[in-house]
């Protein structure tokens, strides 16, 4: 997202502070706000969280406006509550520091918040489009540098597109093919 459109509408940068809080990035650009630049390379934002909350596979499109204006709700009563003051050109819950946005996404997803299933399930898919890349084809994502897929050393597929393994994960076969299972690996 351009810097002059991360403003428009509270939604996209709301949902990507919070994305940022649970798998923080490094910032876009020098101004870039909802990231708060809090770890080296790219979070959960780079890793596509918008794109899988905004596909409609999640179920959770509709209510994605709905969620944004809650938190920042939340964000406004938690500065208020804490004499903080609020870049009011942002919203609010942009406009809190890497240190209260933790804070507050940890008092919304504890134990007992009557609200705690939305903001885990928030909390869920950001950290499915940085462990999976959900939203997109295993290949393309590592094609296109998916950041969590390149922490986590995912190997690409060869020329075909699939996988082949030359060597067992534990060096070795963990078991032999029982006697009995047929060529196509069923039980005879």
């Amino acid at each position: 997202m351009e810097p002059e459109s991360a403003l428009r509408s509270p939604r996209t940068p709301t949902l990507e502070a919070y994305a940022d809080t649970i798998v923080p990035g490094e910032k876009r650009w020098p101004g870039d706000a909802a990231i708060a630049g809090a770890a080296d390379g790219g979070g959960a934002v780079a890793a596509g969280a918008i794109q899988l909350l905004e596909w409609d596979a999640t179920g959770l499109t509709e209510g994605l406006d709905d969620l944004a204006d809650l938190l920042n709700r939340h964000a406004r009563t938690y500065a208020d509550g804490r004499g903080l003051a609020l870049d009011t050109a942002l919203p609010p819950f942009v406009a809190l520091d890497f240190g209260h946005r933790t804070a507050l996404v940890a008092e919304l997803t504890a134990p007992g918040h009557p609200e705690k299933e939305f903001w885990v399930l928030l909390a869920l898919f950001s950290n499915m489009a940085y462990d999976s890349a959900a939203h997109m084809h295993t290949a393309d994502a590592i094609a296109q540098g998916h950041p969590g897929l390149a922490a986590m050393g995912v190997v690409p597929p060869g020329p075909d597109r699939l996988w082949r393994f030359d060597q067992h994960s534990y060096g070795r076969r963990l078991a032999r093919v029982h006697p009995d299972t047929t060529p196509s690996g069923s039980p005879a």
